[in-house]
């Protein structure tokens, strides 16, 4: 046994049992009702029942006469005994683990007012160590020039993106269309962008192409002509050629080189189901366009093979795991030894051994956050999709397997499940490489016992 029994008979209490929770209501509040007992009162002779059901029927008419009335117990605590809410700071440093929602909880705020007051959005991410204001008024933009002038007031500049700033936000402050800002930065709607990274905000090398000059190949000139330019909604498409940059999709590099999107699909033989690479070259389509040219592009090595150790995915998997690849080439990421530090600081705050986490980090990927495999497995733990909206409920919050620290969050998240579901942490490490069901129901197969191991072994040396 844990706990020693004492011999001695606890003492007596001096005061009548009370049938309310005293513990749940302030002194005060107790001290208002002492029972008060006459002091020169004589001690009524006391009775020593003699059975144990005589014994048990006085204690209960005992602790029944003693019951405070409901009518004298205040229901509500006085508010001088209530907790008081923290006070919020003007700003607050976010903390590993924080959400919007938990700050304006804490502190008794709006979640939508926090969100307006720093020019975020419900699905910004933010990153430990950024700052937020939790009062005061929304910052607002820089002021911008008037509208009909902001494309050449702006031409050619840039804008350092601060932390919670989002794509949307970033071309309102500016008076341009994200569609333009996408366009001059090879971006779409499921770029990540992070703090210090350059965006451009101003017409730069997507200005526009001099009105009747339809031979000129490839991009416009950077440098805006002097004269004004018709406002023609299309200016006459330049025929040549473009080679694929990460983050590129059809929609934008039509848009660039002002061509329909259907007219660049049929000039290069693509659809719209079509995945695109960077290296690839496209044939953009013009005065005299040459839709047979461009097969080269068929030729161009993907980022991510379509087999691994002899099992073949699926196309569309493929096909993910190089759009996934192509976004990770173009992001920043953490170094590897950032990377450990992240994977061995979310193992700590999810209460797993950072010696197992950082095993698991170094056998799927040595802590590369730009690993993608031929299954789509993501980033430094090697994360599927499914996975990750797996890791996603089990944490309570959305994950996105291309951020670093949802990535080891996910990973983390995984093993914990795994171990704590799992009969024994060989059949945990098991799932995490087969799958928990496949473990169940056919056993460990022989590279899933190899990979056991190797993860054991790591562990020590982590250890």
């Amino acid at each position: 046994m844990t706990m020693s029994r004492s011999r001695k008979q606890p003492p007596k209490p001096s005061l009548p049992m009370l049938a309310a929770t005293t513990a749940a209501l302030p002194a005060v509040v107790l001290s208002s009702l002492a029972l008060a007992q006459p002091a020169a009162a004589a001690q009524p002779v006391r009775v020593i029942p003699g059975t144990l059901a005589a014994a048990m029927k006085a204690q209960a008419a005992k602790a029944t006469a003693a019951v405070i009335p409901a009518s004298a117990v205040s229901t509500a605590i006085p508010a001088a005994f209530r907790p008081t809410q923290p006070q919020a700071p003007a700003e607050y440093s976010i903390a590993r683990g924080d959400t919007i929602s938990a700050i304006a909880g804490k502190f008794g705020l709006n979640t939508a007012e926090i969100l307006k007051l720093n020019n975020l959005q419900p699905n910004t991410i933010i990153y430990p160590g950024q700052k937020i204001k939790l009062s005061g008024s929304a910052a607002a933009p820089a002021a911008p020039a008037p509208a009909p002038a902001a494309p050449a007031a702006a031409s050619g500049a840039t804008y350092t993106v601060k932390a919670g700033d989002t794509l949307g936000a970033i071309a309102a402050r500016h008076n341009v269309g994200l569609a333009d800002v996408f366009a001059w930065n090879n971006l779409n709607m499921r770029s990540i962008i992070y703090p210090g990274q350059k965006i451009k905000v101003g017409g730069g090398e997507a200005a526009a192409a001099p009105a009747a000059a339809p031979a000129s190949a490839g991009l416009a000139s950077t440098s805006a002509p002097a004269a004004p330019v018709p406002a023609a909604p299309a200016p006459a498409p330049a025929s040549g050629s473009y080679t694929v940059k990460a983050g590129d999709t059809l929609s934008a590099i039509a848009t660039r080189h002002g061509v329909k999107l259907s007219e660049l699909l049929s000039a290069n033989r693509l659809s719209m189901t079509s995945v695109i690479y960077p290296g690839n070259k496209l044939a953009i389509p013009g005065g005299s366009a040459q839709p047979a040219a461009p097969q080269p592009a068929a030729s161009v090595t993907p980022l991510v093979p379509s087999s691994f150790l002899g099992f073949s995915y699926p196309a569309a998997v493929v096909s993910s795991a190089n759009e996934n690849k192509a976004l990770l080439n173009a992001s920043p990421v953490p170094s590897r030894s950032e990377m450990r530090n992240i994977v061995a600081d979310t193992a700590r705050r999810m209460g797993v051994e950072p010696s197992l986490a950082l095993a698991f980090a170094h056998q799927e990927s040595g802590f590369d956050q730009r690993a993608v495999s031929p299954a789509n497995a993501i980033g430094t733990m090697q994360v599927i999709p499914s996975s990750g909206q797996w890791a996603s409920d089990l944490v309570g919050r959305k994950l996105n397997l291309l951020d670093p620290y949802d990535n080891a969050t996910a990973g983390v998240a995984i093993i914990r499940q795994l171990l704590a579901t799992s009969k024994d942490r060989d059949t945990a490490i098991a799932g995490y490489y087969q799958g928990q069901y496949s473990v169940s129901k056919y056993g460990m197969y022989d590279d899933t016992k190899a990979y056991v191991a190797a993860i054991k072994a790591h562990q020590k040396n982590f250890g």
